[in-house]
């Protein structure tokens, strides 16, 4: 057999396959009925023994490999003719013979037109393609497959007609089919050639590679009932046989020929010639024959796919099915559509003429299927070409896909099932989302696709609303809502995942460009990366990259055009105003006449109504309405119905009358021969609008007839009847068509929504479209579709439709401010409603993925809204309501922490109580005795009482149990309620109790792992985030603990494992952390539940335990910052068990960690110092015990990083010594100061030169003593000696002595022992600041005397018992003062003029101790220094003492003279003088006995001027004897100064008589003894005498200068003078003066004997120094 086989049909190519097949015909055939057929083939058969092929060149021979044309025509006639035979015998091998000839690239090299009868090949084709009318099963498989291959052969190339031919051929077969399978593989066929067709157009050549026909998607929409059972199977495997066919030729060698060869048309060798390839030319001219042909047969599908049903045949299902496979090739065509369909003119506007009109018409049909294909072309269209369609795609959005989506209550389940499948397709693509947004509801011109969708979406997931009647079944309702929320979960979702895409782009390439000029430049490579989702790549000219500003601005502008338009819609003035002053419409009439005509939305009735406004704005705005109108060659009923389209007629007679009359005006300016004049036009328009009300108003019951119409309408061409006819003819055009406004159908529509909801664009004959009768296609009305196609082709026309894209994120913004809302809405909704599980998860999904957008791009208010919705769902605030969705929350709010924490800022609250929530609840479950059982402030009785109850059973294993805490939460609260049972106590059914424990099984399902994975991920958190973290954490945490019923501490555990957590932060971020958890922890220390308090101080400790571990550099001030809540409320709290705590863990922190600490030295001393002022004893015993050991141990570590820490240490350990409860403390505290002055002087504090810069610039102890002069900064060692010399010296006034001494002590030896190391200026300061101070009272009481405060008695602000120093004090103060001064006399000469005030101020002291020490030191001052002193410090020195004695005279005085006006009780009064009224007797005896302790009071005063007095003049004695050979005159003048105002002092004293008198008189009444007034006198005079008579003999120089002698003689003088008025002789001659004679008198009184007696040594004194002078002296 093979041997035969083999030698069939010769040796040349095509015999291989036509010998076998003509054999197999010439066996199959009848011979007798086709007798010339066999004679034909028996004549070949022979002819191709003898062939062979061409030998040159066999691939250019044509049409048959290898044979020249007039061999091929003979060889393939009688297979022509087999095929004509009609015996399905014969046909079958003629048909595979032609199919092996097409596939194996036998047939070759020609070009098939149409009819060209000459061409063997197209007779062949056609012989082929005339067989499937046979209705033979097999004979129509066989046919398919012959065409298919013929198509797909890249050996020849079938064009125009032919290919036409070809494919309507399938086409009958499909529609005419003997069976399922056979109309499936024509379908499929179909398919696969139209996948051919334009693959090779778009890549202009015949030889490319496509992709075959997937079967089971062509059965998508229609045909699954022509399924027999593996049809589907069969039928791909049928394409696929007849796709792969060439990969199996008759050997190997050939079929390389064949691909090297074989595949060039005539036109490709053509254009070879010419020197250019076909891709060049196809560039230059873009419609080779290949594109020719795609665009002829994509036209012509479009047209079959609008073809409509007549109106004899309305059920036409052949036309149906074929309509219906038109457009699913449509479908195919434009799913594997590439770019070309973009970029070249002619393929764009073909969609847009041929594909957007079929979609039009088509859209009003009511078959499922068509919409179903409707939708997915819509889809290839919006997918692939949305940037060249931008305005058809905004027309076809809202009336395939909104239209349904926004019937509610109506809708038809499978279209709308359709649409939410669409856009769930939609709204997974993120670009598309975005540019929806951008082109359409950024763009005034078009409609908000975006924000429509949105709140579509919404309602459907709300479901019709409540009280509506709806068609729908609650299944089909509860898919919707689904389906609905889906939509919404993908939409965010995609959101999200195109702003990640944006962002990583940025971070990988940031921005390069300042400006938008490069923007521009590369328009392609930046539209790669924001498109790299999709490989939509808008076409460089109509696309423009917008940055979100511009589109901001675009946005802002059409929300202000929205809001004027809904402002119209209410009130049309109002509206009209607001657009011009928001300059969205110009001031002209015409311009707003044009806003009214163009823009969409505006309510039509409302248009009518202003029209008819008697205003003249409106009224011009009218005139300018109706003159924009052209009616020039249209029939009036026309031309009104034209008119009226854009507006609904107002309901005043008057208003239309008004409107009508300017229409006739403006109808017959442009038609002049239309009327005799304008009043004619105006009547009828009137007529005509009565007719239309009259014929078309369903409460009008007896209609007008023509007749009546033509009646009416007599006599009004200027008194002529118009024509009949005419009339007539107007009169049906009414009746048959009513006048309507284009929107008039769209009025149900408006009413479900805003104003948002109209279409903008094209809504009234979109809407007009719809509400055709479904079933009547749409041909019927050729007025509508023509109008459509105007607003195509204008749409279309309009060459400034620009298509942006957007890659800045900032746009979502705006895009989260329109779908925020209805988002969360549909949410919450569903989440609150719905226990299915797929609706809740994916709900929650959603809040996740809104959360995720609104956080990153920094939309506070809406990424909370969703937070706390999602947090309200846990139901965590009433766990007995839980189910298995609130769990699934609570997952939702944990992963929310994980994945977006890092910008949930003020949102981490809402979790973070979530999780606490939680976590109480898992307590409860689990049986853990509550936080409040141990955090109770109860007396021990009762503690005892609940630890016995506390160790509670495990809810869930041992059922039900009446505990407090489990009821307060299976009651529940709100979710606001802070803890979970604040609200008021109700019974708890056990019905509850039992769901809230079934319920605490569900939360098992979140581990305490997730809990936890929270806060160990807070290190991951970035720096603003993790303070905000902390922030909220502390929020929880407070009102956690401050709960009245149950305060917990979970939050405040969690604050410490955070805190530890991320210790490790730069110190940057861990600084602002600190810095909220340190309020936080002073503010619960200070909290007035102690266990609580005690509770946080115990965490600070372990956080500042673990904090210690960190090494710390110097000069940081860190660990402070770190430790300051520990003093904080150390210094606030008035709890003595925290004070104690505090001091307890410093304490130990201190001693376990002292090589660690740095700056928190400065913060441990404010604690111990804090702690030394406590009022609890053991709390101080307890600070110094530490304090002790710190000083003695660890003294270097102190200093070691920050000197400064030394002056804490000095502060703190003074305060110790003011320590009232252990004198020990305060002496110990002394004697630390003393080892602090040792450790400074012997350089202990080592200190870098970079601090000692940094301290002198901050000025830290602030003493007053200190002030601006002081600038230590030069040596800094000297700065540290201030608070400790100046701490001590205020020591010096501690009441108790002991201290006291101790101070004093320690203070002058300090100085003493280190003194050498200070420098002169320095030394002022120690002065000013610490030795001054200590002396204060002396300066004090001299102030007093000036200020003449008489009464009060010395007091020290420090001592508010106004202790004063004792003697012994005194003594040791002056000693040490004077050991000093003479000490270091060359350092601190300067101080001499304070220190000698000092002495003075002390001898001036009333009291004896301290004067005496005064003198004492005064003395022993001029001994020791007695060399070294110069005249200027000697004057110092004895002026000091003048002013002591001159500073208590002024106040003295004062204090007489208060006794003059005192008012004794005279003994010798009579007793009727005293009689007065009752009452004043009563005041009388106090104010005496007030009067005589005043007296008394000032005598005590008096005793004790005069005692300082003359003890000043003993010491300026004693000082003038000592070194009286080295004073000057000036000294000796203010010594004479001194006397002399001592004498007249004690004489003016003296000569007060009634003074004196007086004194004497209360003295004795108060039986005390008198002031020493004359010896006061006496004394003074005495000294001043010897001081004279001294000078005199000792320096007679000095006498002579300054005439001593004359002054010693007037004082003699004077003292013989007092002492003769004394005795009362009055005045005597001078010469008596010279000589003293006795006389005799009469006796005197006891007291004047007395006080001669006191004055006779002074004149004997007298008489030997006048005796001693020298004669001539005496004789002057």
């Amino acid at each position: 057999m093979s041997s035969a086989s083999q030698t069939l049909g010769g040796a040349s190519r095509c015999g291989w396959v036509l010998g076998p097949s003509l054999d197999k015909i010439i066996k199959n055939v009848a011979w007798r009925k086709h007798s010339h057929l066999v004679s034909a083939c028996k004549s070949v058969l022979d002819k191709l023994e003898s062939l062979a092929d061409d030998a040159s060149d066999p691939t250019s021979c044509s049409p048959l490999y290898g044979l020249s044309s007039s061999d091929a025509e003979i060889l393939l006639q009688p297979l022509i003719m087999a095929l004509e035979s009609g015996s399905p015998k014969v046909l079958e091998p003629a048909l595979d013979c032609a199919f092996r000839l097409f596939s194996f690239g036998l047939i070759r090299s020609c070009e098939i037109k149409d009819d060209d009868s000459s061409s063997i090949i197209f007779r062949l084709i056609d012989s082929v393609c005339k067989c499937a009318a046979l209705g033979d099963e097999a004979v129509e498989l066989a046919v398919l497959k012959v065409l298919l291959s013929a198509v797909r052969s890249p050996c020849i190339y079938i064009r125009g007609d032919c290919l036409v031919y070809i494919v309507r051929s399938c086409y009958n077969v499909y529609l005419g089919g003997h069976s399922g399978t056979n109309q499936i593989c024509a379908k499929s066929v179909l398919a696969q050639m139209m996948i051919i067709v334009f693959t090779r157009a778009e890549e202009n050549s015949l030889l490319v590679d496509f992709k075959n026909v997937s079967v089971s998607e062509l059965l998508e929409f229609s045909d699954r009932n022509l399924n027999e059972g593996s049809s589907i199977q069969f039928a791909q495997s049928f394409i696929n046989e007849i796709v792969e066919a060439k990969d199996s030729p008759p050997d190997a060698r050939l079929s390389l020929d064949m691909q090297n060869g074989c595949y060039y048309p005539e036109e490709k060798k053509a254009d070879e010639e010419n020197g250019e390839s076909v891709n060049e030319v196809a560039d230059l001219s873009g419609y080779s024959k290949v594109r020719e042909d795609g665009f002829m047969l994509y036209k012509n599908l479009c047209k079959l796919s609008m073809k409509f049903s007549s109106q004899e045949n309305p059920d036409d299902q052949i036309l149906l099915r074929g309509k219906i496979l038109s457009l699913e090739l449509l479908n195919v065509i434009m799913g594997n559509a590439g770019p070309i369909w973009r970029t070249n003119e002619r393929f764009l506007n073909a969609v847009k003429q041929y594909l957007c009109m079929s979609l039009l018409k088509n859209s009003a049909l009511s078959v499922m299927t068509i919409f179903q294909l409707l939708c997915s072309i819509f889809w290839n269209l919006l997918s692939k070409f949305r940037s060249g369609l931008k305005s058809e795609i905004g027309i076809f959005f809202p009336m395939l896909i909104l239209r349904v989506l926004e019937n509610v209550l109506q809708p038809s389940f499978l279209q709308k099932m359709t649409v939410l499948n669409l856009l769930e397709k939609i709204s997974q693509d993120s670009q598309i989302i975005i540019d929806t947004f951008v082109n359409y509801d950024c763009d005034v011109e078009a409609p908000n696709v975006f924000e429509r969708t949105v709140s579509g979406l919404l309602k459907t997931a709300l479901g019709p609303p409540p009280g509506s009647i709806t068609s729908l079944s609650p299944a089909q309702d509860m898919t919707f809502r689904h389906e609905s929320v889906k939509c919404l979960v993908r939409i965010i979702k995609s959101m999200g995942s195109w702003m990640d895409q944006q962002m990583k782009i940025g971070e990988m390439n940031p921005p390069k460009f300042s400006d938008n000029e490069n923007l521009t430049d590369s328009p392609a490579n930046l539209i790669d990366d924001a498109y790299s989702a999709d490989y939509e790549l808008p076409s460089e000219a109509s696309s423009e990259f917008s940055d979100a500003a511009t589109l901001e601005q675009r946005r802002a502008y059409k929300l202000e055009l929205q809001k004027g338009v809904a402002l119209f819609n209410k009130k049309p003035t109002k509206g009209i105003e607001f657009l011009m002053s928001t300059q969205k419409v110009g001031s002209f009439p015409e311009e707003v006449a044009s806003f009214l005509k163009s823009t969409s939305g505006l309510n039509e009735s409302m248009i009518g109504d202003y029209f008819g406004e008697r205003e003249e704005f409106p009224m011009k705005v009218m005139h300018a309405y109706v003159d924009s109108f052209n009616f020039e060659k249209m029939g009036f009923g026309e031309a009104i119905r034209f008119f009226l389209r854009g507006f609904r007629l107002p309901g005043e007679a008057q208003k239309i009358d008004r409107i009508m009359e300017k229409f006739a005006e403006r109808y017959c300016k442009c038609n002049p021969n239309s009327f005799t004049s304008a009043d004619t036009a105006y009547v009828l328009a009137y007529s005509v609008i009565m007719l239309n009300t009259d014929a078309h108003n369903t409460m009008v019951k007896d209609k007008m007839t023509k007749a009546d119409f033509i009646r009416n309408n007599r006599g009004i061409d200027d008194g002529k009847d118009l024509p009949e006819d005419y009339l007539g003819a107007l009169y049906d055009q009414i009746v048959k068509n009513e006048i309507k406004m284009n929107a008039e159908s769209s009025a149900p529509q408006s009413k479900q929504g805003n104003s948002l909801n109209k279409l903008l664009g094209l809504d009234g004959i979109l809407n007009l479209v719809w509400k055709q009768s479904e079933e009547k296609p749409l041909g019927a009305n050729g007025y509508l579709i023509r109008h459509i196609q105007e607003q195509f082709i204008a749409k279309s026309s309009k060459s400034e439709v620009v298509y942006y894209a957007v890659a800045d994120p900032a746009i979502l913004r705006f895009m989260v401010e329109v779908c925020w809302g209805p988002m969360l809405a549909a949410f919450s909704v569903t989440l609150d409603q719905s226990d299915d599980k797929e609706a809740t998860s994916q709900c929650l999904q959603g809040i996740r993925h809104a959360v995720h957008v609104t956080a990153m791009i920094g939309m506070q208010t809406q990424r909370d809204a969703f937070v706390t919705t999602v947090a309200k769902f846990t139901y965590l605030h009433c766990a007995a309501d839980m189910k298995q969705k609130n769990v699934d929350a609570v997952k939702a709010i944990i992963s929310i922490a994980i994945e977006d924490g890092n910008y949930l800022q003020e949102a981490w609250e809402h979790i973070l109580t979530c999780l606490s929530r939680f976590e109480h609840l898992q307590l409860l479950g689990e049986g853990a005795p509550s936080d409040a059982s141990f955090l109770s402030t109860s007396n021990p009785e009762s503690e005892e009482k609940t630890l016995t109850n506390a160790s509670y059973p495990s809810l869930k294993k041992k059922g039900t149990l009446q505990n407090p805490a489990v009821m307060a939460v299976v009651r529940g609260g709100s979710y606001d309620s802070t803890s979970v049972g604040v609200n008021p106590p109700g019974l708890v059914t056990p019905d509850q109790i039992n769901s809230f424990i079934s319920n605490l099984y569900l939360l098992d399902q979140i581990g305490s792992f997730e809990l936890n994975h929270i806060f160990a991920h807070s290190q991951r958190l970035n720096s603003d985030a993790i303070v905000a973290f902390v922030k909220a954490l502390c929020k929880v945490s407070m009102s956690e603990l401050q709960s009245p019923t149950d305060p917990r501490v979970f939050s405040l555990t969690k604050i410490v494992e955070v805190a530890h957590y991320n210790m490790n932060r730069i110190r940057l971020v861990w600084s602002r952390i600190w810095s909220v958890l340190s309020e936080f922890f002073v503010a619960v220390g200070l909290s007035e539940n102690l266990s609580v308090a005690i509770f946080v101080m115990d965490s600070l400790r372990q956080l500042a335990m673990k904090f210690l571990e960190r090494e710390e550099l110097a000069n940081y001030n860190f660990q402070n910052e770190f430790l300051r809540p520990f003093a904080v409320v150390m210094q606030k709290s008035c709890s003595t068990e925290i004070r104690e705590l505090i001091v307890r863990c410093i304490s130990q922190m201190v001693l376990s960690r002292v090589n660690n600490v740095k700056s928190g030295w400065k913060s441990v001393f404010m604690v111990f110092t804090a702690a030394a002022a406590d009022e609890r004893k053991s709390i101080v015993l307890l600070a110094f015990e530490t304090m002790e050991k710190i000083v003695r141990e660890y003294f270097p570590y102190i200093t070691e990083t920050e000197t400064l820490t030394f002056t804490d240490c000095v502060k703190c350990l003074i305060t110790f010594t003011n320590s009232r409860f252990n004198s020990d403390v305060s002496l110990n505290a002394i004697a630390f100061l003393r080892f602090c002055a040792v450790k400074l002087a012997d350089g202990g504090l080592a200190c870098n030169e970079k601090s000692k810069r940094d301290y002198s610039s901050s000025p830290f102890v602030k003493d007053d003593a200190w002030d601006s002069q002081m600038c230590i900064d030069k040596d800094d060692q000297l700065y540290f000696w201030v608070p400790l010399l100046s701490g001590l010296s205020r020591l010096t006034w501690d009441p108790r002595s002991a201290i006291r001494k101790s101070a004093l002590e320690v203070l002058f030896n300090i100085l003493k022992d280190h003194g050498h190391l200070f420098p002169s200026p320095f030394w002022v300061n120690v002065f000013n600041c610490a030795i001054y101070p200590i002396f204060s009272f002396t300066f004090e009481r001299k102030d007093a005397h000036k200020e003449n405060d008489c009464f009060s008695l010395n007091s020290r602000p420090l001592h508010p018992d106004g202790s004063i120093w004792d003697s012994g004090t005194s003594v040791v103060a002056a000693e040490c003062l004077v050991d000093l001064f003479v000490n270091f006399f060359d350092m601190v000469r300067p101080q001499l003029h304070g220190v000698v005030s000092i002495l003075a101020g002390f001898i001036r002291s009333p009291v004896q101790g301290p004067s005496s020490a005064g003198v004492a030191a005064l003395m022993r001052l001029a001994a020791d220094l007695q060399g070294n002193l110069l005249e200027e410090e000697w004057r110092d020195i004895f002026l000091c003492l003048k002013e002591a004695a001159g500073s208590s005279l002024p106040g003295f005085v004062k204090l007489l003279k208060t006794v003059d006006s005192i008012e004794l009780p005279d003994v010798a009064r009579p007793s009727n003088e005293m009689e007065l009224s009752s009452g004043s007797e009563v005041i009388n005896d106090g104010s005496d006995d007030d009067n005589l302790q005043t007296v008394a009071y000032i005598v005590s005063r008096m005793k004790g001027h005069i005692a300082v007095q003359l003890l000043i003049s003993q010491v300026v004695t004693d000082l003038y004897k000592m070194h009286w050979q080295s004073l000057s005159i000036k000294i000796v003048s203010v010594l004479l100064e001194i006397y002399s105002s001592i004498a007249s002092h004690s004489h003016e004293l003296n000569s007060q008589v009634t003074l004196v008198l007086k004194l004497e008189k209360i003295c004795s009444m108060l039986e005390i003894s008198d002031p020493p007034i004359v010896h006061f006198e006496n004394e003074s005079y005495k000294n001043y005498l010897n001081f004279l008579h001294d000078l005199l003999v000792n320096s007679p120089s000095l006498s002579d200068e300054m005439n001593v002698e004359a002054e010693l003689v007037s004082v003699c003088k004077k003292v013989l003078q007092i002492y003769l008025d004394c005795s009362g002789f009055g005045h005597v001659s001078r010469e008596a003066f010279n000589k003293p004679m006795v006389h005799c008198f009469l006796p005197l009184g006891s007291a004047k004997k007395e006080e001669l007696a006191a004055r006779t040594p002074l004149v004997l004194l007298v008489m030997q120094i006048l005796g001693s002078l020298e004669r001539n002296s005496f004789r002057s």
